[in-house]
């Protein structure tokens, strides 16, 4: 398949895909590298340190500057802004552009904009209107001025009750990758409620490390990470928090709000924690030591790694 370019549309640039479009009065500078079945559409602006992916979609009015990259099947809305010079001042130029990065599968909805040096994970989905000012997790869906996390690609939300509204009290709720919600045994009277943990029975495995996690603001993120090996078990003793589990090809959200239930996490299963209430103090018990090469922080290197055991 040969390259399209519209008898109005100027393409500069000789490494464009095959198959790639550029409709009229966009214009390609000859540095740029463009992927194949690509679709340019009208008054998009894209200069030279750039590359774009393969069947990427930019609607009409972007401009994506020097030190941008677009990765494959990114959609990008009309009218998206990206920058790449934190302090801009006319006449004077940075030794080398920020790079802002946006991940496989990513989605821009209109008018969003895009800040410099940022990255925007795989598969994200970003709101129109909203403003980017710091990195996007992969499968994260933001919005908002300043855009901020509001719920996960696929992963939907509930409460564990309201999870298990069909189930068993005792039955634990089965999740991606083999994690599970557990109901703990819980004593109430008049002076008050107990629940207790005997981790021979309560917890998959026998914890040799807790640590907790509390006073996280808001807007801020923890976890985004998995395992090699290491299984972990949360509890949020006070407020709430949102987590996700994912194993690489499925993901759900639950919200953590009661001592009453923990959070089972087998090792190679992508946590994230987020939305946390000023309250919220989150207990982990984990089944090894710390081992900082047990974690796999990248989502990319955890799905290479979870395709190479399958």
């Amino acid at each position: 398949m040969s390259v399209f370019v519209h008898p109005q549309g100027i393409c500069e640039s000789s490494n464009v895909g095959a198959g790639s479009k550029i409709w009229a009065f966009a214009h390609v500078l000859p540095g740029a590298v463009i992927g194949q079945k690509a679709n340019i559409c009208d008054h998009v602006f894209i200069e030279n340190d750039v590359i774009i992916g393969d069947q990427v979609t930019i609607k009409c009015g972007v401009q994506i500057w020097d030190g941008i990259q677009i990765g494959d099947r990114v959609f990008i809305g009309p009218n998206v802004t990206f920058t790449n010079d934190p302090f801009p001042r006319s006449k004077q130029y940075p030794s080398k552009y920020s790079q802002t990065i946006v991940e496989e599968g990513a989605s821009l909805g209109g008018g969003s904009v895009i800040l410099p040096g940022v990255r925007i994970g795989q598969n994200a989905m970003v709101g129109a209107g909203a403003v980017v000012t710091h990195d996007v997790p992969p499968n994260a869906v933001v919005y908002g001025n300043p855009a901020r996390i509001h719920g996960y690609v696929g992963a939907g939300s509930a409460t564990g009750a309201e999870l298990k509204t069909n189930s068993e009290p005792s039955s634990p709720l089965q999740l991606p990758g083999g994690a599970q919600l557990l109901d703990l045994p819980i004593a109430r009277d008049s002076r008050g409620s107990l629940s207790a943990l005997e981790f021979a029975n309560n917890i998959p495995f026998i914890p040799q490390r807790f640590f907790c996690v509390y006073g996280v603001p808001t807007k801020d993120i923890r976890g985004e990470h998995a395992h090699r090996k290491c299984e972990q078990f949360l509890i949020c003793l006070a407020g709430s928090v949102r987590a996700i589990v994912d194993d690489g090809n499925d993901r759900s959200e639950v919200v953590l709000d009661s001592p009453t239930q923990g959070l089972y996490m087998p090792a190679m299963v992508w946590g994230t924690q987020y939305d946390y209430s000023p309250d919220a103090v989150l207990g982990v018990f984990a089944s090894l030591p710390y081992d900082k090469d047990d974690y796999l922080r990248s989502y990319g290197e955890f799905l290479a790694e979870v395709n190479n055991r399958e």
